[in-house]
């Protein structure tokens, strides 16, 4: 076991291929000697600081994540091994690689960990890692201009599995996790909800796009400034923060007119795809949590209809626009890309409103809308109904219910870290070129 351990000490050299034998050796310790493993790593404690330090390495990262019983196999079968972790600060040490490093690899393996202690872990680190003053600590280490981008992005990560935990934060992860279903899922307390609502007001002034210069030239002209990850990932935090039902949480947002914002940017970058998608949830969530509240300021605050409409009646991206997404001189301007969007939006609109008499009066007091809804919605919609189209289809399909299959795909989120991540792999082997990787 200490020629095994040694290869952590930090005078050892620490290749990705020698620390993947490494991670497959213990983990296979831990399923068939599990007792005697976490004695001998509970009698050198040594050894958590050392695999918290090469947290930057997937391998290690998957070892740490099974040694702090974050894993459902080890829970269920071994959880009386795990009692010694309640008086370490493994915790505290994975969250403080957000300050310590400026590896955005070690930001995503630490974001990882603590993502899988949300989903499955001891009691006390689930309480621990809920607690606001973790939340308070997660968020001095975000809101620290002079980190990189990826600590924000990744620390929200966090935050967003610690209010929904059913939420899988990478690809990867999931790949080598069966579903969980064992284990202390951690639940947003009222007291975790209060922990991230201090900091909420700090957080929302990094969705101001006025103060950046970046200019970021695409197929269709150019953005000035582009969205970037952090701010996508402030969306999405938003669009899980108005999930969970907090009225708390429902009127800050309104008072400082962070909805309003978000459905701004869903207009301003119309080739966002991720960051309509997000909006699209933010909207969802305010108009079915049935609070009278909410839907006002969603229809008559934001003016949700009226960019509707305003959207399709212009359905070219302007080209004398005060906006940031502007397109490429001497060319025709294209057709924005959030037409599907606003089509499913508007859907909802009217789904909602024959249950809702605020909403549906709200409809039918704009003209407007109404000769839209009549003359282009509906036309839309038959023309976009798959199960009308002469293409082959077997006649039996027509009325055919959502299988299995289409359930999964139409209900699983997209994973933006994932994918972020993935382009920020192109960029740095020189897939593109780009002097500007966090945006």
């Amino acid at each position: 076991m200490d020629l095994l351990f040694s290869f952590i000490k930090p005078d050892h050299p620490h290749s990705t291929l020698l620390a993947g034998y490494f991670s497959k050796v213990v983990i296979c310790l831990m399923l068939r000697k599990t007792a005697p493993l976490m004695n001998y790593v509970q009698e050198h404690p040594d050894i958590v600081v050392q695999l918290v330090d090469l947290i930057g390495i997937t391998s290690i990262m998957e070892v740490l994540v099974r040694l702090i019983g974050a894993d459902e196999t080890i829970y269920l079968n071994f959880a009386d091994t795990l009692h010694w972790l309640e008086n370490t600060y493994v915790l505290e040490m994975i969250v403080d690689k957000f300050s310590s490093s400026d590896s955005p690899e070690v930001h995503a393996n630490a974001a990882e960990i603590l993502s899988a202690v949300t989903r499955c872990a001891p009691p006390a680190l689930a309480a621990k890692i809920c607690s606001p003053s973790f939340v308070g600590r997660l968020f001095h280490h975000a809101l620290d201009e002079s980190r990189p981008k990826s600590v924000l992005v990744h620390s929200l990560s966090v935050c967003i599995s610690l209010l929904d935990p059913k939420r899988l934060a990478s690809v990867s992860y999931q790949a080598f996790r069966s579903n969980l279903t064992h284990g202390t899922l951690v639940t947003a307390s009222p007291e975790t909800v209060d922990g991230i609502l201090e900091s909420l007001g700090d957080l929302l002034k990094l969705l101001d796009i006025t103060s950046s210069q970046n200019v970021f030239p695409t197929t269709y002209g150019c953005l000035c400034p582009p969205l970037g990850k952090h701010r996508l990932k402030i969306v999405e935090f938003i669009s899980v923060l108005l999930t969970i039902g907090s009225e708390i949480a429902e009127k800050k947002l309104i008072s400082q007119s962070v909805i309003k914002h978000c459905i701004d940017l869903f207009f301003q970058y119309p080739y966002n795809n991720f960051l309509h998608h997000h909006v699209e949830n933010i909207i969802v969530s305010c108009l079915e949590v049935k609070r009278n509240q909410l839907i006002d300021h969603i229809l008559n605050d934001c003016g949700l209809v009226g960019k509707v409409l305003a959207a399709e009646k212009s359905s070219s991206l302007a080209v004398e626009s005060n906006g940031p997404t502007l397109p490429s001189e001497g060319k025709e301007p294209p057709r924005i890309g959030n037409i599907g969007h606003i089509t499913r939006i508007a859907n909802k609109l009217i789904q909602f409103g024959n249950s809702n008499s605020m909403i549906q009066s709200h409809l039918q007091e704009n003209s407007e809308w109404a000769v839209w809804q009549i003359d282009v919605l509906i036309k839309r919609n038959e023309v976009e109904n798959v199960y009308h189209w002469a293409c082959g289809r077997p006649t039996s399909l027509h009325d055919r219910g959502r299988d299995s299959d289409d359930d999964d795909f139409r209900d699983r989120d997209y994973d933006v870290a994932a994918l972020t991540n993935n382009m920020s792999q192109a960029f740095r082997f020189g897939i593109y070129r780009n002097d500007d990787i966090e945006e």
